[in-house]
């Protein structure tokens, strides 16, 4: 699959390249990011260079991982999501913000745009959200752009060999006035 742009008001998402190798090495300095994600640590150019040149290129090319670069108009770079393929319906975000764009919504507005994307242009019904019990940055994107905290699961996060606990979240189509491709039949009580 070719990689897909995608724009709102204020951001242009779209797969980075060679040409935005060094952005994403300094933004992936920040102690914050190596902590809470499963990128290396310490993260060197070599690192970086291997993402925009071969993971995501990658990724698209066999529709395993769809990864933008979350762009501000003017062309900074803000952050970084990939929707990654876990079954034939089944997607799971994940993502990080550049230090000095925290807070101001930008990520939480590039999960919606692709997750909007991915139910009606790929035709996944649920994408999950997991990130590292503590993670509260996280979560808070998570529960903005409305997904819905299932619980947590024990040891299901390897990061940097230290087995962790994870929150688990979910989104559906429905969540975001979007048709499912397969009806959904919730359990009693929901």
């Amino acid at each position: 699959m070719e990689p897909v742009t995608l724009t709102t008001g204020r951001l242009r998402l779209r797969a980075v390249g060679p040409a935005d190798t060094e952005a994403v090495y300094q933004a992936a300095q920040d102690p914050d990011i190596q902590r809470w994600t499963t990128i290396p640590s310490p993260y060197l150019p070599e690192h970086a260079r291997g993402f925009t040149e071969e993971l995501v290129p990658g990724g698209w090319a066999n529709g395993s991982m769809f990864t933008w670069g979350i762009f501000l108009t003017g062309g900074e770079l803000a952050g970084m999501l990939s929707l990654s393929m876990r079954s034939p319906a089944t997607a799971e975000v994940g993502f990080w913000g550049a230090k000095e764009h925290r807070g101001l919504g930008h990520v939480t507005e590039a999960v919606l745009t692709a997750c909007r994307w991915i139910f009606t242009g790929l035709g996944v019904d649920r994408v999950e959200w997991r990130a590292e019990v503590g993670n509260h940055g996280s979560r808070g994107v998570a529960e903005r752009a409305g997904f819905t905290l299932e619980g947590t699961l024990r040891s299901a996060i390897n990061n940097k060999g230290v087995r962790r606990d994870c929150w688990i979240a979910s989104l559906l189509p429905s969540d975001l006035g979007l048709p499912s491709t397969a009806p959904y039949l919730p359990g009693p009580g929901r």
